[in-house]
């Protein structure tokens, strides 16, 4: 047993120190970015990802989220037939950049990947999202290395993880961007169910630290609330930002429940299991709940809000683009970020 005695912070510890800048306006700050993989595939657009859930990752929300060059993860759970139709349309109309088909590791998970692939034509896809829920197991780091073995030209999205050794496996493995983020999700209560985790924005620093060292790339996955979150994990190194519940409830990805009401959950809640397994294993427990939302209309209200957070978070602290934000950043540790006087009284913010 060992006690790491280091404290770890979370995106609410911390506000962004502002500095000195001569950004005039937002519409100075350019949000796209270039990155190039160590497998020489090469990616450009806005580094903002929705997660592979089923209320967040659907395809129309990943046609909404292309407008602006973002990156959906499609869920696990589309019939095949659905998905060789929608990469063939991502192919005819040049949107591969910003659509990840999302697997698991499961025999039958690489089957209908391949099946998939060779349907819809590799060119078709660009972006493999290999998604499990614990990335440490030797089974996950040998499934993404037989993966990247068999499709070289592939961006490899793995995960999930917070530690900077087993990031830095994963990239030697074959991945091209990490995962990070176990337990910090609005509907995820791995936490609760197994006392396994890491405060999100330490994990991001640590992760981007060790992934970068090696020319690898990380995505910060849970824990945003709002758009200032967004603007932390990329000040603290993340590459790439995948949100859930600030995207799910949207017309786009609209599901209800017996009652009609709006609903997001975690894809191992009794709900997802239930839903796409029929029953939850005997061995397994729920580590995800289900969250009533109001209707928050069309998802591009949402992602303009967002857009429009981290381009003022920019002109605080002087950055020019995303890639600036790291070197532009310094951190207050804080035991209070934000007024709530009339946080419940607000009409519209």
């Amino acid at each position: 047993m060992q006690i790491v005695n280091e404290l770890k912070l979370d995106f609410s510890d911390v506000l962004i120190k502002p500095k000195r800048s001569t950004l005039s306006s937002r519409s100075q700050v350019n949000l796209t970015r270039s990155i190039e993989f160590l497998n020489k595939t090469s990616w450009e657009g806005t580094p903002i990802v929705a997660a592979n859930m089923d209320t967040v990752g659907s395809i129309a929300a990943a046609i909404e989220l292309a407008k602006y060059n973002m990156i959906t993860c499609l869920h696990k759970h589309y019939e095949s037939e659905v998905l060789i139709d929608f990469f063939s349309y991502v192919k005819k109309s040049n949107l591969q950049n910003y659509v990840a088909y999302s697997t698991g590791i499961r025999s039958e998970d690489i089957e209908k990947l391949n099946y998939v692939i060779s349907k819809a034509g590799s060119d078709a896809i660009k972006i493999l999202c290999i998604d499990v829920a614990n990335g440490y197991t030797q089974k996950f780091v040998d499934a993404v290395r037989k993966i990247r073995d068999k499709y070289p030209d592939k961006i490899i999205i793995a995960g999930n993880v917070v530690t900077p050794e087993i990031t830095e496996q994963l990239i030697l493995s074959g991945a091209d961007i990490v995962k990070v983020g176990i337990g910090s999700g609005s509907a995820c209560t791995t936490r609760i169910k197994t006392g396994v985790g890491c405060p999100q924005l330490s994990a991001v620093i640590e992760c981007a630290d060790a992934a970068h060292g090696i020319g690898g790339r990380i995505m910060s996955d849970g824990g945003c609330t709002v758009p200032g979150d967004i603007s932390k994990a990329f000040c603290g190194g993340a590459d790439f930002v995948m949100l859930g519940g600030m995207l799910a409830g949207h017309t786009e990805n609209l599901i209800t429940d017996a009652e009609g009401e709006p609903v997001f959950y975690g894809m191992s809640s009794f709900e997802a299991m239930n839903k796409y397994e029929g029953s939850i294993r005997k061995y397994r427990t729920s580590e995800g709940r289900v969250v009533r939302m109001r209707h928050k209309g069309n998802i591009s209200s949402t992602l303009e809000d967002i857009l429009g957070g981290v381009r003022s978070t920019c002109t605080y602290i002087g950055a020019r683009n995303i890639k600036e934000m790291p070197k532009c950043a310094t951190f207050f540790r804080v035991n209070n970020q934000l007024n709530r006087i009339y946080e419940t009284s607000t009409i519209k913010s």
